[in-house]
């Protein structure tokens, strides 16, 4: 290399060096401030593109999580309308028994008939109030077989739903609750006039409710239990949800977080060589005055 004055190549080539060396120096800090090894399209274009796919299906797992979990409190609702009615559908049946012996008289079986009645007419509000966030549960809302999520307010079946897609093989499910009032049931005098469980006015009346009301309490058991199994499919779906947002999460790390102890030996390494860098451009700018010497 010939020794010039006008271009100082070799301070030129460790100038070059030391902009590779600085913008390397530069970019550690930020990874570990931030903790992230992408921190940029321009650090991992792909990796940032898989990150974000990752991050927005925990993100919806997590919230399907919710869903779940809220349906859960739905179905628990509708459990305690239930129990209730229990209790209700248990005191009718002492009622036909008592109406059904021969030792009462009419006058008796009356007053026995009126608290009859009012046991339905409880079951029928219970039915009507018991709501889980404005949603009805158990006057039959939830009891049709079809969904309509098409306008503002849902019909049918309740769907949840707590995939981060839209299978109906993977994603949601629905919760169907047949209607319970006391008509509903066949019991009262809101029911069908022919029902077994209408009234227990009379003994051959109450002897046909005892009848009536054990279907009534198998067909309010069939929901109960139809829920119980909901609700036990749900705790399962949390639990491989949570699975699920795990290992995601780990995957997501593994892409985007940065390893600290790499990257601190990377941030040692070009500080060196950034120093290192300095110091040379330092003695490649004093090489021209060598030529000033032989001009002198």
């Amino acid at each position: 290399m010939s020794l010039v004055v006008n271009h100082n190549l070799m301070a030129a080539t460790v100038a070059n060096s030391l902009n590779s060396h600085y913008s390397r120096l530069a970019t550690s800090p930020q990874r570990l401030s931030s903790g992230l090894r992408v921190n940029s399209a321009a650090d991992d274009a792909a990796g940032l593109a898989i990150r974000e796919l990752m991050r927005a299906d925990i993100a919806s797992l997590q919230q399907g999580m919710r869903n779940a979990n809220d349906a859960i409190s739905l179905i628990q609702t509708a459990d305690g309308g239930l129990s209730i009615i229990d209790e209700k559908l248990i005191r009718m049946k002492e009622l036909a028994e008592q109406a059904a012996t021969g030792t009462y008289d009419s006058t008796q079986r009356l007053m026995i008939e009126s608290e009859y009645q009012q046991m339905a007419s409880e079951i029928t509000r219970i039915a009507n109030a018991t709501d889980f966030n404005g949603i009805h549960l158990l006057n039959g809302n939830l009891s049709g077989k079809d969904h309509n999520g098409s306008e503002l307010d849902a019909k049918g079946k309740l769907k949840v739903h707590f995939g981060s897609g839209n299978d109906s093989a993977e994603d949601y499910y629905y919760i169907q609750i047949g209607c319970c009032t006391a008509s509903a049931l066949g019991v009262g005098n809101a029911a069908e006039s022919d029902s077994a469980g209408f009234c227990v006015s009379t003994q051959e009346a109450a002897q046909k409710a005892l009848v009536g009301l054990t279907a009534a309490i198998v067909s309010k058991d069939k929901i109960r239990a139809h829920l119980g199994a909901l609700q036990n499919r749900l705790e399962n779906t949390i639990t491989n949800l949570t699975t699920q947002a795990e290992n995601l999460q780990a995957a997501e790390s593994r892409i985007s977080d940065v390893d600290v102890a790499t990257e601190m030996t990377q941030f040692v390494r070009n500080q060196i060589l950034t120093q290192s860098a300095v110091a040379m451009l330092s003695q490649a700018n004093s090489l021209p005055q060598m030529a000033m010497q032989l001009i002198g």
